[in-house]
């Protein structure tokens, strides 16, 4: 028997995306219902936005690839890519001290505002306020840590406008970024940061094929976004010490993760979720999606 006809024998069966779309639609709509003292007791079904990319080959899996969620967090990785585009550019250089301030201005008014270190996941960016940072060093605190100073000094270093226009280039036209974080006064008035499953997909896509900027800068923010801090989502479902490049998102009643599946059959995975009060119930929720769908890519069963 030929060597390639053994390989192809010898390889797992991958799941039917039909049968793999049951199985997830049941986990999304287990969530809507609740044990209590009183019995079974039912609750909205969260909205999930999903896209399941195989990195090589067909077997694309979408759920409401196109509905639009607040961005949370996600927005940052076309922040990342900017910042990486404009080095390769030669407008500014990695290594690049930054001034780092806690005031910025709202899109809506120019007013002032700050963040507070309370409602931010990382304090460590704070405590160099009067000092500098390196461009590389707020880009891995912004994503590693999800740091929103670092991520708010980087937009303004970058430009939204830019950021804006590399997203276009890239046809990710789901991602749209519009401000930095904590702009109440845009906030109030809806002016917020959304995506949808498929244009965070196809970013994410675009850095694992080494196509968002090229193959080195890609592959250096790909090893960013694998030293990612926070793995109770889509990390959760797949085989421990499983290689994975990814970047949450949360606030509340949002949570997302977008992420690079480096397993038997690579794949990209974004799930979008919206409409479960704690987080952890939102995690475990993407972890279950996360387990069927690495079951159905290396062909096992659980």
């Amino acid at each position: 028997m030929p060597w390639l006809l053994l390989l192809t024998l010898s390889s797992p069966a991958r799941l039917p995306d039909s049968v793999l779309l049951e199985r997830i639609h049941a986990l999304i709509d287990r969530r809507a219902v609740t044990d209590d003292q009183r019995g079974m007791e039912r609750r909205p079904t969260p909205e999930v936005g999903l896209v399941l990319l195989p990195l090589h080959g067909p077997g694309a899996v979408m759920i409401e690839p196109d509905k639009a969620f607040h961005a949370a967090s996600t927005m940052k990785v076309p922040v990342m890519i900017e910042l990486f585009r404009q080095a390769e550019a030669g407008r500014l250089h990695l290594e690049d001290p930054l001034p780092v301030v806690n005031e910025f201005h709202s899109i809506v008014d120019g007013s002032v505002y700050h963040l507070s270190v309370g409602d931010d996941s990382d304090a460590e960016v704070y405590k160099a306020v009067g000092q500098t940072m390196t461009l590389r060093a707020l880009c891995e605190a912004m994503i590693t840590v999800s740091s929103n100073l670092a991520a708010n000094l980087l937009i303004e270093r970058l430009g939204v406008e830019n950021i804006r226009r590399t997203v276009a280039r890239l046809g990710a036209t789901g991602m749209n970024v519009r401000r930095g974080v904590e702009d109440q006064r845009a906030f109030d008035q809806g002016l917020n940061n959304t995506t949808t499953a498929r244009g965070l997909a196809l970013l994410m896509q675009k850095l694992a094929n080494g196509k968002a900027v090229n193959a080195r800068a890609d592959a250096e923010m790909v090893a960013i976004l694998e030293r990612q801090k926070f793995k109770d989502a889509i990390p959760a479902g797949v085989p421990e010490g499983t290689p994975i490049a990814h970047k949450t998102g949360t606030i509340t009643k949002i949570h997302h993760d977008a992420a690079i599946v480096y397993g038997p059959r690579p794949y990209v995975l974004v799930v979008l979720v919206r409409g479960l009060q704690e987080q952890k119930e939102s995690a475990a929720l993407i972890a279950a999606i996360s387990r069927e769908i690495w079951s159905s890519q290396a062909g096992t069963t659980h």
